[in-house]
């Protein structure tokens, strides 16, 4: 092979090793040798015949037929002219359509993940990369555009399936595309399958060809015109010192992690760095490029980057740009990213520019898990800027681009040009009040004066600037003429199919006496046909007055990392004294002008939930209280400060015994509320309503998120004059990862079941080694998610929704404010749309809300309605909805937070509420009719405990409504989850399912959002009165609290967003094993839809089966 060689074109050579001229030995790849063998050993020509079959009979030809192979197609069959053959349709159907250029139709497809695969293991090498390009399209009842993703499968067997990420595109109805990508093994499995898959199910996957190429000619092959060609054109200057790491780590640091340099040797003359012992996502490598970067340029970043360590497909590696400012926030800037498996470089690229100057620019590269070192080849970061060299490194500034500021005129410089008045008349002032009312920064300020309407007020038409799937920051400065009201950001946008959509963007409480800042973002879905922007707000006769208003491009934040959080011990109380064991109130203060003293008779154990969470029975109290006398208002009690024992993005519980006295002449209940004031701000840790004299639990949770210079900790609640007993305050970190351990126990009881398999119709000599994988493909169990109208116009929000949820909720488009906002002015469009699309694509609906009894939420007609006319109006409403839709929505939530609201039974009386659900169930008797509430899980609110909702039940009953169900919503901060599955257990004994129906959580961090969406998804699923959850929307922009969202605008998944997918995948089964020899074969998995293969010495049988609910185990015969 050695002399052949020698006489080989040059296209052998690594392009970075030249032959060493005194010796006729070579520094060869090993794949060189690797791909003769393979040829020799396992090579089988195929009937295309790429070269002739004598090739093989010479030694003097292995090399050769290897370098042939490298520019040939090694995908079999690459453009379905032979029909389908050696393709296999992945637990679905395909069929190829013949005309001029044949393709491939890949349909009733149930999951993304089907699609269409071929076996390429005789025809890959180890150490080889291979472009992969193929033309793809889709088919499907929707235009927008759908992911297409090329996926390589190595299957071992004797360690778990690996899938390595080729490559990705997006497809449209009606158009080819082309999806490209590489990848690389570094050792052959027992299998190598590459496949293609990803549009939603119900579409269809076109393909008209396939291609793999071997790399390496393009490696390794340096033309004389790439050389002259780069001789002429030199390459822009690379800012980044030591760029290939030749001179070892000079010039870098590694961030609170370690480094170090792999040499090159013989036969690699490229170094690499190896970033290891690394704890956290962001620890990496950095530079300090301070001195080497002007403001006004344009950068380009390129770095060849690969991991290695338990990565199961690949990791994320990120470019960030690191900007200090002295005396303000650090500032992160994502420059770009991508995703690598274990061996296999990839190359990363991105730009940024920098519209000012900082003190100190820092370039990192990050990313990875913990426990994942990066691997870093080469960086280089070259200025894009034609007069690089002559642009002055003094530059101070440089004004952004025209295109970043939608608004024209935003501060006003050019009068009043580009603004108008919306239902009202424009000025502009450079003071008022005799000087009194200034501008807030330059020359002048507009009013919005004669204003008719609280919608009135300045304005922008925006149409031809606004870009849709973008996020846009507004931001002003306001001001009234007088009085105090909220005003507010719009945005108004009208499609081009006529319907129209109205988005808050901000609010705030504006007053006469000094500006305040209105900020806020938003995303259009659709392409608008008209797009304005307005501030409105106060009632009509105020005037408002801007300072100015913009509106540009917001700057995405950097991605969370995991907060760290000092040394902690989980289930220690952090209350001084609460025990008061020496009889003094030592550590205790009064709030206000109460007095304090020690009381005798509390319970001498600990409150019921600090046992279960504590998981203790043997610690027992004194005996004794703190009492609170000559209490003059409702927020006096006993107080202490915590600040230094409260640790950043800690949950803590919270417990306590408390007892209220006979004084104040008691009449009537009281709530007792342990509270914290977070820098005067009040924190709610969980509250209970007192009624008699005995000992009540109060029970909550809370988390601090910012660091606070004071923090005090006080029980609160009951009127003046009445005296407040508090004993065995507990206040102590929870360890939420011990509680998983134990749900997912309970999950193996209530969500999986045995299934026993058993394969027929062969003899046991063709059954002699023949093994199973089962797959399971989805669970039953109902997750589901809320959406808009105008979300369904997003194609990358359609993608994630229908890759992970099987339920929708509309969040606005079902309740009477929306569908008749005026008297006799019905709208159903909105959700006629949204049903039509949930039907295409069989994701089940629940109903929401036909009622709402929060009068604040109740249009101002239903609100202006006598008695004999509202309760026609409400018969009206239940008649057209369930009529309209009957049959299309399992459930219905019917008449919403009856705990929190009482217009309706106020107006109607008590038996308006039970009649709605006999109504409801009369004219859709198939829908299933839930109550709704919130904070009923997590101790907050008094007034909807457990046992509140209970009774609420049982008096609907009585009146002979049909409750089929119970509703938590689940806005839920700070979990805990032995409180939430406290009150869980309580609601089980009314015999009714339970639902989450609009689960949400949040927390500036998103890795500490995941941990919480993760207790209480964890908690639904391992609770059998539990058959569903819901989340209340899962895109940022688009939820009904701020830091909730598990992908952000731009369709990126987020680390809580991640966790969410780990979990969906925590919730299927994989096994594989041997067919024992009668043919049977048993496994313990989730209820849910699987495939299973059987692979005998025969063949290969695919077959899907079901796994319901049930006690006893499920018998699964495959007829082969």
């Amino acid at each position: 092979v050695r002399n052949k060689t020698n006489q080989s074109s040059n296209a052998l050579k690594p392009k970075h090793r030249e032959a060493n001229e005194k010796s006729d030995e070579f520094c060869f790849r090993p794949f060189f040798f690797s791909k003769a063998y393979l040829i020799d050993a396992y090579w089988t020509p195929p009937t295309t015949n790429h070269f002739p079959p004598t090739s093989l009979s010479s030694p003097s030809l292995k090399v050769q037929a290897t370098t042939l192979m490298a520019h040939s197609n090694i995908v079999h069959n690459g453009d379905f002219s032979d029909g389908l053959e050696p393709w296999y349709p992945n637990a679905c159907q395909a069929f190829v359509v013949s005309s001029d250029s044949g393709y491939a139709v890949v349909t009733n497809r149930k999951e993304t993940w089907q699609g269409l695969e071929q076996d390429i293991t005789p025809q890959v090498s180890p150490g080889v990369t291979y472009n992969v390009s193929a033309c793809v399209g889709v088919s499907g009842p929707f235009h927008e555009s759908s992911q297409v993703l090329a996926t390589v499968r190595l299957e071992r067997d004797d360690s778990p399936t690996e899938y390595l990420f080729i490559g990705k595109t997006y497809a449209s109805r009606d158009k080819w595309v082309d999806l490209e990508g590489t990848f690389s093994i570094s050792n052959i499995p027992d299998r190598v399958v590459i496949y293609l898959e990803g549009p939603a199910p119900g579409k269809d996957l076109l393909i008209r060809s396939v291609t793999v190429k071997d790399s390496t000619s393009c490696d390794f092959q340096e033309t004389e015109e790439n050389k002259a060609a780069f001789s002429v054109y030199p390459p822009a200057l690379n800012i980044i010192e030591n760029h290939d790491f030749s001179d070892g780590l000079c010039s870098w640091n590694s961030n609170s992690c370690d480094s170090f340099v792999v040499g090159s040797n013989d036969c690699n003359s490229e170094s690499y760095a190896v970033v290891n012992n690394r704890s956290e996502t962001w620890q990496g490598l950095e530079q300090d490029i301070t001195d080497r970067v002007s403001p006004g340029c344009s950068y380009k970043v390129s770095a060849s980057v690969s991991v290695w360590g338990p990565v199961q497909r690949s990791a994320q590696v990120l470019a960030t740009l690191k900007l200090e400012h002295q005396g303000s926030e650090t500032e992160f800037k994502l420059i770009g990213k991508t995703y690598v498996s274990n061996d296999v470089w990839k190359t990363l690229e991105g730009t940024f520019a920098l519209s000012g100057r900082p003190d100190r620019v820092v370039f990192f590269l990050e990313g990875p898990p913990p426990g994942v070192d990066l691997l870093i080849k080469s960086v280089t970061i070259h200025c894009e800027s034609d007069n690089q060299f002559e642009r002055s490194r003094d530059f101070s500034s440089a004004p952004e681009a025209a295109h970043h500021h939608i608004f024209l005129n935003s501060s006003f410089s050019d009068g009043l040009n580009h603004w108008s008045g919306r239902g009202c008349n424009l000025m502009l002032h450079e003071s008022l009040a005799d000087g009194r009312i200034l501008p807030h920064s330059g020359t002048c300020f507009a009013s919005a004066t004669e204003r008719t309407h609280k919608w009135s007020g300045i304005e922008q038409d925006i149409t031809e600037r606004v870009q849709r799937k973008l996020i846009y920051e507004a931001s002003s400065v306001v001001r009234l003429s007088h009085s105090h009201h909220t005003v507010q950001a719009t945005l108004y946008v009208q499609y081009l199919d006529q319907r129209e959509e109205y988005i808050g963007i901000s609010s705030v409480e504006a007053n006469h006496d000094d500006w305040v800042k209105l900020k806020g973002k938003f995303l259009l879905n659709g392409s608008p046909a008209r797009a304005v922007v307005y501030i409105e707000g106060p009632p009509p006769g105020i005037d408002v007055f801007v300072d100015h208003f913009e509106v540009k491009p917001a700057e995405k934040p950097p991605p969370s990392r995991r907060p760290y959080i000092e040394s902690h011990v989980f289930g220690m109380n952090i209350v001084s004294n609460s025990h008061l064991t020496d009889g003094t109130i030592e550590g205790w203060f009064p709030l206000g002008d109460c007095h304090l003293r020690v009381g005798e008779g509390s319970p001498q154990i600990l409150p019921p939930l600090a046992r279960h969470s504590l998981r203790t029975t043997h610690e027992y109290l004194s005996g004794r209280y703190v009492l609170a006398t000559n209490r003059s208002g409702t927020w006096m009690g006993p107080a202490q400060m915590i600040t230094d024992k409260v640790k950043l993005f800690l949950t803590y519980q919270v417990s306590a015994w408390v007892k209220v006295g006979s004084g104040g002449g008691l009449t009537c209940p009281q709530d007792v509320n342990i509270a914290l004031s977070v820098d005067g701000k009040w924190v709610n840790g969980g509250k209970v309503e007192v009624k008699d004299g005995d000992w009540h639990e109060v029970v909550g949770s809370f988390r601090i998120e910012k660091q606070a210079k004071k923090v005090m900790l006080h029980a609160q609640g009951p009127s003046p004059g009445v005296d407040l007993m508090v004993a065995g305050l507990q206040i102590f970190a929870v360890d939420h990862k011990a509680r998983l351990s134990y749900l997912k126990g309970q999950a193996d009881m209530v969500r999986k079941r045995n299934v026993r398999l058993k394969v027929t119709g062969l003899d046991p000599n063709e059954l002699s080694g023949a093994t199973v994988k089962i797959r399971q493909t989805s669970n039953s169990f109902p997750l589901g998610s809320s959406i808009s109208r105008s979300n369904i116009d997003n194609e990358d929000f359609v993608e994630f929704f229908l890759n992970n949820f099987k339920w929708a909720v509309f969040g606005n488009e079902l309740k009477w404010s929306w569908t008749e906002p005026e008297q006799g002015n019905l709208n159903y469009r909105d959700a006629d749309e949204m049903l039509g699309f949930c039907e295409t694509y069989n994701v089940e609906t629940r109903g929401h809300c036909i009622f709402w009894e929060v009068e604040s939420a109740i249009q101002p007609w239903v609100q202006e309605l006598s008695e004999p006319t509202l309760e026609a109006a409400v018969e009206n409403r239940l008649t057209d909805l369930l009529t309209r839709y009957n049959g299309k929505f399992r459930h219905y939530d019917v008449n919403n937070e009856m705990l929190h609201g009482s217009f309706y039974r106020d107006k109607l009386g008590f038996d308006a509420r039970a009649k709605m659900f006999r109504t409801a169930h009369e004219l859709d008797p198939l829908a299933r009719l839930f109550l709704n509430e919130y904070h009923i899980e997590d101790g907050f609110d008094s007034r909807s405990s457990p046992e509140k909702y209970i009774k609420l039940v049982h008096k609907l009953q009585k009146k002979g409504a049909p409750v089929g169900g119970i509703g938590i919503q689940g806005h839920i901060t700070s979990p805990v989850g032995h409180i939430v599955r406290n009150a869980l257990d309580k609601l089980s004994t009314l015999g009714l399912p339970i639902w989450f129906t609009e689960l949400d959580v949040s927390s500036v961090n998103e890795h500490v959002r995941g941990d919480d969406l993760e207790v209480m998804l964890w908690e639904a699923f391992a609770h059998p009165a539990v058959e569903g959850v819901m989340l209340w929307g899962f895109w940022e922009l688009f939820m009904s609290r701020e830091h909730a969202h598990l992908v952000d605008a731009d369709g990126e998944v987020n680390e809580a967003g991640k966790r969410f997918l780990e979990i969906k995948r925590e919730w299927l089964t994989f096994v594989e094993g041997g067919v024992e020899d009668e043919g049977g074969f048993e496994f313990r998995g989730y209820h849910g839809s699987y495939v299973v293969e059987v692979v005998t010495c025969e063949g290969k049988y695919v077959k899907n089966f079901v796994v319901e609910k049930g006690k006893s185990p499920v018998d699964v015969i495959i007829e082969l």
